[in-house]
């Protein structure tokens, strides 16, 4: 068969990318070795949401009292919770198949392997190859957890994030390495569901990517839930021959002995590059990754890479830009290289996290002279009503012109606000105009417009 387009991997980066290319007329097939939609949708993203709106219903039950109201008992069932995620998930797979339809996309189940001159070998799952060509191909193949040398997974004892989302039964207890949001996510479930939880980062402070106030709330709100923290700490060694894990954590006052029924390791990801023929077919990678233009277009004439195998975030929404941006440029349209510095993070606990942009370190360390305001959802009556008053919205501009450099947010619901500032920083939005938008009332975005106007000194609520 010949193609136009064959994208290899099912992900947010491949299968976007491949209905862009059916939309802008290209003969269009994706090469899928398991799920359609990839880890976020079969493990990733979509599942870990299911497992965390559990928690949070759990929690509300637990304080239901709060609100005035009295609810008897309420036990969480961790089997259902699981399975109720896994539910989740195969609906969206489901949903990526009849989008494969409506857009015409032939969808190749098989193990994919790129060769010289437009082709594609595919694996069958009965050990049959069959060859394909295309004038284009893309590769999205993803990611997985990575692996440490001392921390190797076992699957059962020391896991990934794979198998910490489909657990036969809930331990009592759990170590999670790592503090990004992969691990602040899966601390913040299972101790919501009555699990001990005992969080080892290497850094000197939690999320480290972020901006270093909201660490500091992060970790206050954590704690205040029951969740132990070290910081600047390592795990050395685990022994799993006795019944649980025996972890060797390295911290600044020496070295100590923790056990737990689960040691879960979430140091990464280790982008999937191997045995998809990228030595055979002479294409360039750097230290891990597949170097691409601005377009993602490789070294090698009509092969491209996108999403956790090339440059910049590992996140779903920036391989599903990159696709788009990637096919569009292939069909001969004339799109803008994606600015990675206005990029979205978002951290799925409670209090939620979301960020874009430059923090007040990054900011002064690029030389700019800033204004910045904070809000606290103590002071939102909104915040109040719902009994949500944990966190707050901070922003920074640059006190020249004005322009709208970050904002790091922590607090409920506040993945759902970031969007604003994205667009508002995109549309080359100033401070004042921030200040000068009237924000509904009450609401949680309002403290979006109240930071504002404390960076210009015209805060009314403070």
């Amino acid at each position: 068969m010949n193609y136009d387009l064959i994208v290899i991997g099912s992900g947010p980066g491949g299968y976007v990318a491949a209905i862009r290319a059916s939309q802008l007329g290209l003969k269009t097939a994706i090469v899928e070795r398991e799920s359609l939609g990839g880890i976020c949708l079969n493990w990733g993203c979509i599942p870990t949401k299911a497992l965390l709106k559990s928690a949070q219903v759990f929690e509300y039950i637990q304080h239901a009292s709060d609100y005035g109201i009295n609810v008897q008992g309420g036990e969480p069932d961790f089997a259902a919770v699981v399975k109720r995620s896994r539910s989740v998930a195969e609906g969206m797979s489901k949903g990526i198949q009849f989008l494969m339809k409506k857009n015409k996309i032939d969808v190749i189940m098989g193990v994919a392997k790129i060769k010289k001159g437009g082709k594609v070998e595919v694996k069958g799952a009965d050990g049959s190859a069959k060859e394909y060509s295309a004038k284009h191909t893309l590769l999205a193949t993803g990611a997985r957890s990575r692996e440490l040398p001392n921390l190797p997974q076992d699957g059962k004892k020391l896991i990934g994030y794979r198998q910490a989302m489909n657990l036969p039964e809930q331990p009592k207890s759990i170590i999670v390495v790592g503090s990004g949001a992969i691990g602040i996510e899966f601390a913040y479930f299972y101790n919501a569901m009555g699990t001990k939880v005992t969080v080892v980062e290497f850094m000197d402070r939690i999320v480290p990517v972020e901006d270093e106030e909201i660490s500091k709330q992060l970790e206050r709100s954590l704690k205040k839930i029951g969740i132990n923290i070290l910081t600047s700490s390592t795990v050395e060694s685990v022994d799993t021959s006795g019944t649980g894990c025996k972890a060797q954590v390295k911290t600044a006052k020496g070295t100590e002995t923790l056990e737990a029924d689960i040691v879960l390791s979430a140091v990464g990801i280790t982008p999937n590059i191997e045995n998809i023929g990228l030595e055979e077919a002479g294409v360039k990678t750097d230290r891990g990754r597949v170097v691409v233009d601005d377009f993602y277009k490789t070294n090698v004439e009509g092969v491209y890479a996108i999403g956790d195998i090339v440059k910049g975030q590992a996140l779903a929404h920036v391989a599903s830009a990159e696709g788009i941006i990637c096919v569009e440029k292939i069909a001969g349209h004339h799109p803008e290289p994606l600015n990675y510095n206005n990029i979205p993070g978002c951290t799925y606990c409670s209090p939620e996290i979301a960020s874009v942009g430059y923090t007040e370190k990054a900011a002064k360390e690029a030389g700019y002279e800033i204004k910045v305001g904070k809000f606290p959802f103590s002071a939102s009556g909104k915040a109040s009503a719902a009994g949500n008053k944990d966190g707050f919205v901070k922003v920074i501009f640059d006190a020249k012109y004005g322009e709208f450099l970050g904002a790091h947010m922590i607090g409920a619901g506040v993945t759902e606000m970031i969007a604003e500032v994205v667009v508002a920083r995109k549309l080359e939005t100033t401070g004042m105009e921030i200040v000068k938008s009237v924000h509904p009332h009450p609401t949680m975005s309002e403290a979006v417009m109240e930071a504002a106007a404390d960076a210009y000194g015209e805060v009314i609520h403070l």
